[in-house]
């Protein structure tokens, strides 16, 4: 039983990386200018034609690793909320808190530009953070109210319904161009990331995946219940806030470079589950940002290619092949009594 459970944890480890490297040379080979693979590795050895070359460190290469960084965040941010909620539904997207990032980020954006400022990284992130933690909080507020998690839920989609209708107005009826073209962005997409993009979002998701990944122990306690997890010396309230800032932190930094991206951070924790066979942390963490980063990649590379030269948001695709699988785990809730879960847990926040 024990050996099974190694093969299964490194065969699942082996898969992702394949389909981790698979996507990324993909994406790299394929795109409106096709680069071959000589070409590349010419590039990459620093010759190859000039414009060849700025197309892959310019653009393709800051953009798969966005694609991969934001894609792994987004799928952790999930799970944790997903741990704190014990809700197999729950995520970013669902409980309006990537809208309400999307929100605060747009009205920054339009007040720094308007005044013909450029919004630097770090800004989008405080934004993106505010807007999150905002959304989170009206979240925790309703909690207190309802007595059923599915209608805490839906709670979270009116939020989100809110706060993107805010956003499409501000963007509709801005006037300055480059406002106006921040519509692709509240759609969500990768495009246009740059490395100083890419390094911040970096040292952002990479601190924030660090402590996630100590907080593993109290996390797999925390799973097994309440009573469990005092009785081991978690400090409850401590924890609670810990997983709701790295949460909106993860899914902060997401919203702030790619604007909301949907499904995600529900549909790849479940399939890391059904993959392992198992939600210990340990596994899940590392498990969850290397699918995340797989399936964004898979997914930006249809975004990109499918209906080339024009390039469909990244949510729409995500969708596409997010949403069965939320179809899938809802005929399956009854067996966990979704509508029976405590909110003890979060009434005592």
């Amino acid at each position: 039983m024990e050996h099974t459970r190694k093969l299964r944890r490194w065969g699942g480890f082996l898969l992702l990386l394949v389909l981790l490297v698979t996507f990324l040379i993909w994406n790299l080979l394929a795109g409106s200018v096709r680069l071959p693979a000589s070409e590349i590795w010419a590039i990459l050895h620093g010759g190859g034609d000039l414009t060849q070359r700025r197309i892959l460190l310019n653009i393709r290469l800051p953009r798969l690793l966005a694609a991969m960084i934001l894609g792994g965040a987004l799928s952790v941010s999930g799970f944790l909320l997903q741990t704190f909620f014990h809700n197999p539904i729950a995520g970013p997207f669902v409980l309006g808190i990537s809208s309400g990032a999307k929100f605060t980020v747009a009205v920054t954006m339009i007040l720094l530009l308007s005044r013909g400022v450029t919004s630097s990284s770090a800004a989008l992130i405080a934004a993106a953070f505010v807007g999150a933690m905002l959304s989170m909080g009206f979240v925790l507020l309703i909690s207190r109210r309802v007595r059923r998690m599915s209608l805490l839920v839906v709670c979270g989609v009116m939020i989100g319904y809110i706060c993107s209708a805010l956003t499409d107005f501000l963007v509709t009826f801005a006037d300055d161009s480059n406002i106006v073209n921040l519509h692709n962005w509240s759609l969500g997409s990768f495009s246009g990331m740059s490395w100083d993009n890419v390094r911040t979002m970096a040292v952002v998701c990479g601190a924030a995946l660090i402590l996630t990944f100590l907080l593993s122990k109290p996390l797999r306690a925390y799973q097994l219940g309440e009573v469990y997890a005092q009785n081991l010396g978690v400090p409850l309230r401590a924890f609670r806030a810990a997983l709701i800032l790295l949460s909106s932190v993860l899914s902060a930094c997401v919203t702030a470079f790619a604007g909301p991206i949907s499904f995600v951070g529900i549909a790849v924790p479940h399939l890391m589950k059904s993959l392992f066979k198992s939600a210990e942390p340990l596994l899940m963490i590392p498990a969850c940002f290397l699918g995340g980063g797989a399936f964004c990649l898979f997914c930006d590379l249809i975004a990109r290619t499918a209906f080339a030269p024009t390039e469909v948001s990244i949510s729409s695709v995500t969708a596409v092949f997010g949403a069965p699988v939320v179809i899938y785990i809802i005929p399956k809730l009854g067996s966990v009594k979704l509508e029976k879960l405590t909110m003890l847990q979060i009434q005592q926040f």
